[in-house]
């Protein structure tokens, strides 16, 4: 018989009641800081062997792109300044897998099994955190296979938090993909993340050491890394497929485990390691630089930033946007808060060049905007153009510069190789698509 775990109702930190068997003191000081912190779907597709592969869904759920850019720029701001006890500066070993998402434009979502039998969840896919856990929309509901830890989890995202109990918990990624005693986080509270129930948290394995109480000292294995320990794939590899769209919601893009898709890119897939500085090298960080056109004007000199599938724009420094702002004719527009030019600007608009590990991936100048027949969606208007590399809110040398978010990896494939601690991309056949 199934047992439905229920989101508790807040109504003020003082009326907070411990969960399970917490205690108190931790409960109501871990709810205050909540409270403080306030006020600021698709079928899978079996893989071949030892490989998983499932869809992605794209769904825009927004009320205007100032929203994305505050959303972004405080993802940006938490990624930097966190305070994390690492156990070792060095991202883990851990694994690979394959999933269709639905794209929202906001963020990429795929659905998940849990428990036995399986209740399915839509979760955010995350390669900028790596704690999985669900609750802000649908429940948990218990079954045979869950287990409570005793421990409370607590992640905080810039945009979002949520605090709760671990379960171990049996997790469904295909009918013959199944991970058995994976961590999931089962909010009591969740806030940021309206119109989905969760997050997959697929970055390194380091990032969940302190998100756990009194277990503030381990590291939980991420679904990757028990994937490849429970023999259901061989290696840490993780291949993402985006696509461009000019839809508010349509399943256009994957996610792969233990291998990459040779399907979705063209070419090869060119590796390079991950960045060695702070603190770029807890994520999926790079070293890149940035130029523009045919005259290669510099607008990011060579520093370390992220990949991330859970920012939307592509972000870079002040003082890079200001460059890039100079050579486009671009202004910042108070209705969206992204940066517009007009029609006739667009029209002599040339491309960015984003300069990693020896190669040169070339953004044309259709993919530096946001697709035009949305631009009422974002609350623009049809008279302008609005372009989707932004402002990551401070200045170059933070060690964390830039963040190639969703709209830039919808026109390249990219693979996470943890293992070899190493990051690649390819081109694909929208790397050069006029969608927008």
């Amino acid at each position: 018989m199934k047992r439905r775990c229920s989101l508790l109702t807040i109504v003020s930190p003082s009326a907070a009641k411990p969960v399970g068997d917490f205690p108190a003191m931790l409960t109501q000081l871990l709810f205050a800081t909540l409270f403080l912190a306030s006020t600021v779907l698709t079928n899978p597709i079996v893989g071949r062997g030892k490989s998983v592969t499932l869809s992605f869904a794209r769904h825009l759920n927004f009320t205007g792109t100032v929203n994305i850019l505050q959303k972004d720029q405080a993802r940006a701001h938490e990624l930097k300044t966190k305070q994390r006890n690492i156990l070792h500066d060095k991202i883990p070993t851990s694994a690979a897998f394959g999933i269709p998402a639905t794209n929202q434009a906001v963020d990429y979502v795929v659905n998940v099994g849990v428990g036995n039998p399986p209740t399915q969840y839509s979760l955010l896919v995350d390669t900028g955190s790596s704690n999985t856990w669900l609750g802000a929309g649908a429940s948990y509901v218990i079954t045979d296979t869950s287990i409570d830890t005793g421990d409370l989890v607590f992640v905080e995202y810039g945009s979002g938090l949520f605090i709760g109990e671990e379960f171990l918990d049996q997790v469904t990624l295909a009918p013959d993909f199944v991970i058995s005693n994976q961590s999931i986080g089962v909010a009591e509270l969740a806030l940021g993340f309206d119109g989905v129930d969760g997050i997959l948290g697929i970055g390194p394995q380091d990032l969940t050491v302190g998100t756990l109480s009194p277990d503030s000292d381990a590291a939980i294995p991420t679904v990757t890394d028990n994937a490849v320990t429970q023999g259901l794939i061989d290696t840490g590899l993780v291949g993402v497929s985006f696509e461009p769209t000019n839809s508010l919601s349509v399943t256009n893009g994957e996610i792969s485990f233990g291998a990459v898709d040779d399907s979705k890119y063209t070419g090869s897939i060119q590796y390079t390691p991950i960045t060695a500085t702070s603190p770029a090298s807890f994520y999926v960080g790079i070293d890149q630089s940035i130029s523009y056109g045919s005259d290669s004007i510099p607008i990011l000199n060579s520093t370390a930033g992220i990949t991330d599938t859970g920012t939307t724009l592509i972000l870079i420094a002040s003082d890079a946007i200001a460059q890039y702002q100079q050579v486009t004719g671009a202004v910042p527009d108070s209705s969206t808060g992204l940066l517009r030019i007009t029609p006739a600007q667009y029209d002599s608009l040339e491309s960015l060049f984003f300069n990693i590990g020896g190669e040169s991936y070339e953004l044309i100048p259709n993919a530096q905007i946001w697709p035009r027949i949305l631009n009422t969606a974002i609350g623009g208007t049809n008279d302008f153009v609005y372009l989707i590399v932004a402002d990551i809110g401070s200045l170059s040398g933070e060690g964390l510069d830039f963040i190639d978010g969703m709209t830039f990896l919808e026109r390249f494939y990219s693979a996470f190789d943890s293992e070899n601690n190493q990051f690649g991309l390819a081109t694909t056949t929208f790397t050069n698509a006029i969608t927008n």
